[in-house]
Formats: C-alpha cells, structure tokens, sequence
C-alpha cells in the first residue's frame, strides 16, 4: 500500500507493533524442552490481546498462529504437539497479523540457548545483512539493486541466498504490489521502491541451498541442498531519506 493520510501510518504503527511486541516476547518465551504448539499458543494470545488476527491462517487457513521453524526447515514450519525444542536449536518465528484492515509482516532467527551448534555465524550474517539492505532503501532505487547487495554480502560471508523466497508489498494485504523483493539481482525486474510505499524486506541466507522446497505437509520448507537459513524481516515505509522499520520494536538487531 501507499501511506496517503496519517490514519493510514497510524493504521500500520499499531498493526505493526502487534506482530513485533508478538514476536520479541515469543523469543524470550521459548526455552528447552518446549514444543512449538506451546510457543505459537503463546503468541496467539499476544496477538488476540491487542485484537490482532493471524495473517497466515486468515489469509492461507494455515495450521497455526504463526510459523515456527527449527533447524533444517527454513519456514512455513507448523506449530506442532510433537515438536520440542532444545538447547542450540536454529528457531526462526515469523509472525504476521491483520489489525483493523492493516497488515503487518516480521521474523527472525535465533539460537535458542547455548550456540552448541554453531549457528550464531548465520545469524548474524543475516541480521547485519537485513540492516544494511533496510537503509539503502529510498524511493527511486531499483528494487533489483537491494537484491543484489543482498546476495554480494551473503557471498562476502561465505553464505548463499534462497532464489524463490523474496519480501513483498503489504498492508491493506498480506501479500501486495511490489510482489517480489528478491535477495538477488532479477536482471527482469526494472521496478523501483517508491516514497510512501510499504513493503516488508527479508533476508534468506542459507548455507548450502539456493532454492527451498515444500515437504510432504504442504506446508514446511527446507533447502534443495539442504543445510540451514537464517530469516530476518522488517515491516517499513520508504521515503526519500531513512526508511520507517515500523517493526522496530522486535528488536532483531539488538
């Protein structure tokens, strides 16, 4: 969507402020031993306290409150009964939400516990990435451009982009024109970012994959060669000078 009146940014601060509060206390939350159904019931309350509405179950009837994704799955992960986490796991949750007609779109990775396997490297990578992305964004840039910075710092870092993941245009829906914001350079892509628009920018930094495929469930993605990926997105507004992280709240990059 394009902000055109301060109802609308208004509209989009709190939508936005309920996926992030959502998804800084599910990661304080979560702790060994756990399993993902407790960790996602715990979010939905968050989200139903400030009246917000899951956005992958309002818009796709996904099989939980938010996606939760452990270790070799790199999203869509379904909350699961059966599922416990444990020290060292690699957890990405991403939350997303409908609030009075506005939508709003985060997530992050994180080691859970003790980085007993290494995985804080990654992590990291795509944080810093995400940052860097996030404030080289303005209207008038080419959104083939962010892309390619993307991916020339995960190749800086020894680390490789998923092609067939991207960001996206959001607000008044989850999924909106821009409809891809890849983390590589698309050559056919000649769109540019533009003032007032809302997007959600993330990154999807793997360490042998390029593409993510969909398991049996219909649902969870892992990596054609396998490995792990880290995910990490803000919700923002581009200007003409520092983009609004309407999702800053989350605090990802602290």
């Amino acid at each position: 969507m394009s902000i055109t009146r301060e109802a609308e940014l208004i509209g989009m601060q709190k939508a936005s402020e309920a996926v992030a509060y959502t998804l800084k206390e599910m990661r304080n939350y979560a702790q060994p031993g756990m399993t993902t159904k407790q960790l996602d019931n715990y979010g939905a309350g968050i989200l139903a306290d400030f009246g917000a509405k899951s956005a992958p179950f309002l818009a796709y009837r996904f099989p939980g409150w938010t996606c939760i994704s452990v270790n070799n799955e790199f999203c869509h992960g379904i909350p699961s009964d059966n599922r416990i986490l444990n020290e060292g796991d690699l957890v990405n949750i991403d939350v997303s939400a409908e609030l009075n007609g506005y939508w709003s779109d985060n997530g992050g990775s994180f080691v859970l516990g003790e980085d007993v396997n290494r995985h804080q490297k990654l992590i990291d990578a795509s944080r810093q990435i995400l940052h860097k992305a996030i404030y080289n964004i303005k209207g008038g840039i080419r959104i083939s451009d962010i892309g390619h910075l993307i991916e020339t710092e995960a190749k800086k870092r020894g680390y490789k982009v998923i092609r067939n993941l991207t960001g996206h245009g959001i607000g008044r829906g989850l999924h909106e024109e821009p409809g891809e914001i890849a983390n590589y350079r698309d050559r056919f892509n000649q769109a540019r970012f533009k003032k007032n628009s809302v997007v959600a920018i993330e990154t999807f930094i793997s360490t042998a994959s390029t593409y993510a495929e969909t398991i049996y469930d219909g649902w969870t993605m892992v990596g054609n060669n396998g490995g792990f990926m880290a995910q990490h997105e803000h919700t923002i507004v581009v200007t003409d000078g520092k983009p609004i992280v309407l999702t800053e709240m989350n605090g990802i990059w602290n």
